[in-house]
């Protein structure tokens, strides 16, 4: 029981930010100090583990509603956060460090709390499960994910016609542009086909993509009209923190992998080989096992307690905090990877 409190830590992040807003000052980005300070910091003596679940206690661990409730109080903490932060914007007198503090400390929480959540909850079938998803995804104005995610990158992943899997030798700033443009388009591209074969316009209320569009700028509208344009200016701004660091999580997780396409040209099985893994702890409890990603492409069904260490899944030499900040230097990125990337393609090209 004692163990399956520790996603609890996973809420030390939006309350530093809460923390963040109300010190003010070079508290501010006390999130960001956090999360790629503290962390990969810690994460750098601490040893991995490889230890998975029995079949029987993983099918225990899976029924346990307690995982679920997790998940679901970061809704309100979200919101929580990002209203905190809007009277913040619109009722002090912050110096632009305080703002720009409080817009990565934000858009950090956004990225973790917000988007990773609504990852694991959008694989779900249940209804309430991907409405609570499409709820986290709207303060990053990240809607189209939900379509893109589940029926475009699942589908795609390690091959060139996904946009959020990078390339060998490409930096993460090429690939943002790559991965933020690509997935937008190849989402209205997915519902475009759904429609054409129900026989329905792509112009109609029926397509998810425009709706989106239109909650979205509800959702901006509303800010204005409660507070100001330049706070939902600066909120916005936090959105875009929160997307690009999906992005970088995006580039980190398939570098430099590919599927072998086979000889009627499809690409081969989505296998454990095509994903990076990282069994360092810290970042498995803060990102809800996402880390373990090698098995949730895997099966994307199962749920984040229960994900499994494989053995064949390439692993990452640090945690997912640390790599994210070492993919923002590309020689040290590359210096790093390339080899590592390169050897797992030929183990998996001679398998």
């Amino acid at each position: 029981m004692l163990k399956d409190l520790k996603y609890i830590a996973a809420y030390i992040v939006p309350a530093s930010a809460v923390w963040a807003i109300y010190q003010g000052n070079a508290w501010a980005w006390s999130t960001v100090v956090l999360v790629f300070g503290l962390l990969p910091l810690v994460e750098a003596f601490l040893p991995t583990s490889s230890a998975n679940f029995s079949e029987d206690e993983e099918q225990t661990q899976a029924r346990r509603r307690w995982f679920d409730v997790l998940l679901y109080l970061n809704v309100p903490l979200v919101y929580g956060v990002v209203l905190y932060a809007a009277y913040a914007f619109e009722y002090r007198a912050l110096s632009w460090m305080e703002m720009l503090g409080l817009v990565l400390s934000v858009g950090t929480v956004l990225g973790a709390n917000g988007i990773n959540v609504a990852h694991e909850l959008g694989h779900r079938p249940e209804k309430g499960h991907q409405f609570l998803a499409k709820m986290l995804l709207l303060p990053e104005l990240y809607l189209h994910f939900f379509i893109e995610h589940n029926r475009g990158h699942h589908k795609n992943v390690a091959t060139d016609a996904d946009p959020a899997t990078s390339r060998l030798g490409q930096t993460v700033y090429h690939f943002w542009w790559q991965s933020v443009r690509g997935s937008w388009f190849s989402a209205w591209q997915i519902e475009t086909e759904r429609l054409k074969k129900t026989g329905q316009s792509r112009w109609s209320w029926a397509n998810e993509m425009l709706v989106y569009q239109f909650i979205q700028a509800g959702w901006l509208l509303g800010l204005v009209l409660l507070f100001s344009i330049p706070t939902a200016l600066l909120l916005t701004g936090c959105a875009v923190v929160g997307f690009l660091l999906l992005e970088t999580v995006n580039y980190i997780e398939h570098y430099g992998l590919r599927r072998r396409i086979l000889p009627n040209g499809r690409p081969e099985p989505v296998l454990p080989v095509h994903s990076w893994n990282s069994d360092h702890e810290l970042g498995r409890i803060f990102l809800y096992e996402l880390t373990r990603h090698s098995d949730h492409h895997f099966k994307s069904t199962r749920k984040y307690q229960v994900l499994r260490h494989l053995d064949e899944s390439p692993q990452l030499p640090i945690g997912y905090p640390g790599s994210m900040l070492l993919s923002l230097v590309p020689p040290l990125w590359f210096a790093v990877m390339n080899k590592r990337a390169k050897a797992a393609q030929i183990q998996l090209e001679t398998a």
